[in-house]
Formats: structure tokens, C-alpha cells, sequence
């Protein structure tokens, strides 16, 4: 009987293990601006760091997959920017060079593969450039 109560145990404890796995996914994980406002310039740095939202830890092996910096206009079509990826000295930063000349807010969009993550993680950035 004691034997039958401890598979069973067992089995419960490997089946909850195997649901917290199932559920791990793009959405424990989000960027943040490492500074949101930039100084306007046509070499600006924007940089932003990936974290795992249940241990607060930085992410340091994500592959950036996406980039897209635009500068949203209302009524007309938005401006969008050239975006180079940067070395960085910090670990779970990524950081990218681009020309934002315009003071106003711009919008990075990201995207990155995570080590044991079957998702792509995804966010949106803002950024505010100003002289």
C-alpha cells in the first residue's frame, strides 16, 4: 500500500514538473530600455536589456534575430532607421548604433532567440531622442 502511495507521488511530482516546462515561454522573459532617453545624434546608441521576468536575472546568450527602429508619424508614413548591432561590456545588454538626427520619440522593435526557449521573444522599445 505504502509502495502504491509513493508511485503515485512520484508520478504526480514528474507530471507537475513536466506541465511547469510546457508553460515556460516567450512571456517570462522582457526588454527594457537601458536608458530611454538619447541624445540626438546621427551615431546614436540605443540599448536595451533582456530579462527573465521570474528571476529579475539578465539574459546574456540571447541571438538577436530582428531589428527594426522606426519613428512613428501620425497621419503620414513613419521613418524609419538603419540599425547596427554594438559590442557591449555589460552582460544581458545588447546595444545598436543608429542615425536618430530627429528629436522626438522612436520605436525599437526586437526580437531574440533564447537558449531552451522553442519562442521567439519579442518586444517594443521607446526610445525618446532629444538635443
Amino acid at each position: 500500500m505504502i509502495w502504491k502511495f509513493a508511485l503515485t507521488s512520484t508520478a504526480f511530482a514528474v507530471t507537475g514538473s513536466l506541465t511547469g516546462i510546457a508553460f515556460a515561454g516567450a512571456n517570462d522573459y522582457t526588454f527594457e530600455p537601458v536608458k530611454a532617453d538619447i541624445k540626438a545624434s546621427n551615431v546614436a546608441t540605443v540599448a536595451v536589456r533582456l530579462v527573465h521576468k521570474a528571476s529579475g536575472k539578465p539574459v546574456t546568450d540571447a541571438v538577436i534575430v530582428k531589428t527594426r527602429l522606426v519613428m512613428p508619424h501620425e497621419g503620414t508614413a513613419e521613418m524609419t532607421s538603419a540599425i547596427a548591432p554594438l559590442p557591449s561590456a555589460e552582460p544581458g545588454v545588447y546595444a545598436f548604433m543608429a542615425p536618430m538626427m530627429m528629436t522626438g520619440r522612436w520605436v525599437l522593435s526586437i526580437a531574440a532567440k533564447v537558449q531552451g526557449e522553442s519562442e521567439t521573444v519579442t518586444g517594443t522599445i521607446t526610445f525618446r531622442a532629444a538635443q
